[in-house]
């Protein structure tokens, strides 16, 4: 999923993370994919939507990241979303705004243009959306351990606490470990 390079006319201006890539993607062309191939897109789009629905992501936004991630273009205007999800533009703009604020797309503007674009934030979105949640897993080993520390030494609840806090300390490393192992396995595929 590696862009070309930006030209020289047409710098990105974005929007996003400091880091995050700003190279130039070509315009989006007109659907070109037979009415059988869209639509069996869009039936793929709305499956894969219902899983990250119940992972916690809203129902809309789940749609228009299902859809970024298996479309084929590398960028879209809220315009291009709407009429490839086949809904309104009111719709898409929620989406978008809710995506962007999690850190699952990123929105830039070339300079001079009237339209926003939106594209996945990150090459690796999968290894960064779990790397994003290693904070977490700090969080509540650090509320787990200061459970065990107010309870009562050796008491049922005390002891829940510092399993609690061991659990999380153990899928803090691992996760390192697997997001070191997902980046090397991820530059053989």
């Amino acid at each position: 999923m590696t862009p070309p390079a930006a030209s020289a006319k047409s710098e990105v201006v974005p929007e996003t993370a400091p880091g995050a890539k700003t190279e130039t993607e070509p315009e989006v062309v007109p659907e070109t994919a037979s009415p059988t191939d869209r639509d069996q897109l869009l039936r793929f789009v709305e499956r894969f939507a219902l899983v990250l629905a119940g992972s916690g992501i809203p129902r809309m936004p789940a749609r228009v990241f299902a859809y970024v991630l298996a479309e084929d273009a590398e960028r879209y205007t809220a315009a291009e979303l709407a009429s490839g999800l086949r809904v309104s533009p009111a719709a898409i703009s929620g989406a978008v705004r809710y995506l962007v604020q999690v850190g699952l797309l990123a929105k830039e503007r070339e300079p001079g243009a009237r339209s926003d674009h939106y594209r996945v934030f990150d090459d690796d979105v999968w290894g960064m959306i779990s790397a994003h949640k290693l904070p977490l897993l700090q969080t509540y080993e650090d509320a787990a351990a200061e459970g065990a520390e107010l309870l009562r030494p050796g008491s049922a609840g005390s002891n829940r606490m510092r399993e609690t806090q061991a659990f999380f300390a153990f899928l803090k490393t691992e996760q390192l470990r697997v997001l070191e192992r997902w980046r090397e396995h991820r530059r053989h595929f």
